[in-house]
């Protein structure tokens, strides 16, 4: 285990010094065209779409009549043209979502995620390639970025020189990165039953100034009542147990029943910890609590509740 942390430890580091690039082309990828375009999807999502100028992006909720999650995804506008990614796996799930509602709009919705590539560049400066394809500010892994667009013929092309004197985030570091950061993902920390403001999403994702949404009165009503029911919480590991998603917590070793999960685990190495996000229900201590797996005798872990992000 030292010596994968060790090597882990060293690409990460060379991710500080250099920057990193991520190829974020299994996503779902939704371009939206026609004059109704940003009226259309701005009932359609939990940000304000209007706000958005050309070559910005901006994180939005797709949430159903109930408020809960359909998805959740970056839009990004260009001079004729809104993209949406999402996570691959709402694909199917998330076109058929938005193409429900278009009735009189003068708006198309086409699905290009097998035609184009889409990296993303954690630096500060953009990266000089907006003659290969569109370039956007995003922030994605709680840090300043760029996203890059283009035809997947020209990224297989122009390989080599794309990822040129950056470091290649796998998807292990990604991992790590997104749990560095606090953020939940779909399929770990999100699905169909999670409520945005559950995840720490209504700092991110939702605009509540911005009038009407599909599911927009549930999640105004929650924030009048001022609380949910459980909340995504970071969780930090005393000692060098390893933690995994699936361990249940319970506040002490007698208790059978648990007052939280956790969803996602990984090794931190700007705390040098294992670390995870996870979900605690509301009212739960947040001092040492134990981690392990449901059914099973004594504590694997033990892990304090820490404020998210564990690094930025």
């Amino acid at each position: 285990m030292a010596e994968a942390h060790s090597a882990e430890a060293a690409i990460y580091r060379e991710y500080q010094a250099r920057g990193g690039v991520v190829d974020l082309s299994g996503r779902t990828q939704l371009v939206l065209t026609g004059p109704d375009r940003i009226r259309y999807l701005n009932g359609q999502v939990t940000s304000d779409v209007r706000k958005l100028g050309v070559g910005q992006a901006q994180a939005a909720c797709v949430t159903t009549a109930k408020g809960k999650l359909c998805a959740d995804g970056i839009i990004t506008a260009q001079e004729d043209a809104l993209y949406v990614d999402a996570e691959g796996s709402v694909r199917e799930a998330l076109l058929a979502r938005l193409e429900r509602y278009i009735v009189a709009d003068d708006v198309a919705i086409e699905d290009v995620t097998e035609t184009q590539a889409l990296l993303h560049y954690i630096c500060a400066e953009p990266p000089p390639f907006s003659s290969i394809g569109q370039i956007s500010a995003a922030r994605r892994f709680g840090r300043p970025g760029w996203d890059l667009r283009l035809p997947r013929q020209d990224f297989a092309a122009a390989r080599e020189q794309l990822f040129s004197g950056r470091t290649l985030v796998d998807a292990a570091l990604a991992e790590t990165l997104r749990i560095e950061a606090g953020l939940p993902r779909w399929g770990y920390e999100l699905d169909e039953n999670t409520l945005p403001p559950e995840a720490g999403l209504d700092q991110t994702h939702i605009d509540y100034h911005k009038g009407c949404y599909i599911g927009q009165e549930v999640i105004s009503r929650l924030r009048s009542v001022g609380h949910v029911n459980r909340q995504l919480t970071g969780f930090v590991a005393e000692g060098d147990a390893p933690l995994a998603a699936g361990l249940r917590l319970f506040a002490t070793a007698e208790d059978t029943a648990s007052i939280g999960l956790l969803t996602s685990a990984a090794y931190s190495f700007a705390l040098e910890k294992p670390i995870a996000l996870g979900y605690l229900k509301r009212g739960s201590p947040t001092g040492a609590l134990l981690a392990r797996p449901e059914g099973a005798n004594g504590p694997q872990a033990v892990v304090t509740a820490r404020a998210l992000p564990f690094a930025s």
